[in-house]
């Protein structure tokens, strides 16, 4: 079997010319069937590959997809990339990810360096100004949001129903009984962090329970801050009987924050928190949790995307909320 081969030794094995096995490789229409299935056969003989560069430059198509996440750290990051790269890859795709946070210079960089790199981008940035992030993109390039604040409606937008979810938790936390309700935000400017917390204040509201601004503790969706929270709510001079986090990660640190007080959960205190991560059952004690499918939200995301790029002249702009469900588990003393 040849080494190395190059486009040229493909045409000569194939009898053909250069330009020919190009439109083969390149999926042109303008070959005949049997020139097409001579030149594949050729290729394969000769363990061919295409060069992608050369590729892009004659399609002016890359194969490839641009992530851009607020962050690469946990599991809720790996399940929503495991969600992108497989849907991708089934179809053909590669996927280029990076993470940006509330920088928007940072932003601007990342952006530029992934011009001409890609040929779609899948847009996660729940804490910077979407017109801000959409203003650095080439016109009409496609685009597909997810948990992201979009006031234009101009484009295809994946999230999750926040507002639900925290709802139903904390409904449910008052519902055994819990009166002092706290919770745990995530960061202020942050969309699935404003909508946990209107949910979990409303829900309050709906049982007769009003909303102590003493109660909301910040966080940053990290386990450090959940400690934190934690900490500071088992020390306080009123301590809470339940606390919902806004994510998991926070939750998994208000339990050793707590543990560490020497607090019982859920005898002392209940703990909730958001997302259903695959670590949230594994924990001690199990975390009840508001779940929705997280890989579904990239692969979902990316199917959109590469429906925009297929047909970016008919392409009707839709958007899609994931639902949310709870799953009880025993730190809430179920």
């Amino acid at each position: 079997m040849a080494t190395n081969a190059t486009i040229r030794h493909v045409a000569r094995e194939a009898g053909v010319s250069v330009a020919t096995v190009s439109r083969v490789m390149n999926e042109s229409r303008l070959v005949a069937e049997h020139t097409r299935l001579q030149v594949l056969d050729a290729a394969q003989r000769l363990a061919y590959v295409p060069h992608s560069g050369a590729r892009s430059l004659i399609t002016n198509r890359t194969s490839t997809i641009g992530v851009l996440l607020p962050d690469l750290y946990g599991e809720f990051f790996s399940e929503v990339i495991r969600g992108i790269d497989q849907t991708a890859r089934d179809h053909g795709y590669h996927v280029l990810i990076s993470s940006a946070h509330a920088d928007h210079s940072d932003l601007d960089a990342i952006l530029r360096s992934m011009r001409g790199r890609v040929d779609g981008l899948i847009l996660m940035v729940p804490e910077v100004r979407v017109p801000a992030a959409i203003a650095l993109l080439p016109e009409g390039f496609p685009l597909v949001l997810v948990n992201c604040s979009d006031e234009s409606g101009r484009h295809d937008a994946v999230t999750v129903a926040n507002y639900d979810g925290a709802f139903a938790m904390t409904r449910h936390l008052a519902a055994r009984g819990h009166r002092r309700i706290a919770m745990i935000t995530g960061t202020r400017r942050n969309l699935d962090a404003t909508e946990r917390l209107r949910g979990y204040r409303a829900a309050l509201r709906d049982a007769g329970i009003a909303p102590d601004p003493a109660l909301e503790v910040s966080g940053d969706f990290s386990e450090a801050s959940g400690f934190a929270a934690a900490t500071q709510l088992a020390h306080g001079p009123a301590r809470p009987s339940a606390v919902f986090a806004a994510n998991d990660a926070m939750a998994i640190g208000a339990l050793s924050a707590f543990r560490a007080a020497g607090l019982q959960v859920p005898g002392d205190i209940a703990v909730a928190g958001f997302d259903d991560i695959p670590m949230a059952r594994f924990v001690d004690p199990p975390l009840s949790s508001v779940h929705f499918d997280i890989s579904a939200l990239g692969a979902s995301a990316t199917a959109r995307l590469l429906d925009v790029m297929s047909r970016p002249e008919d392409h009707a702009v839709s958007r899609e909320i994931l639902p949310t469900t709870l799953v009880v588990r025993r730190s809430c003393g179920a």
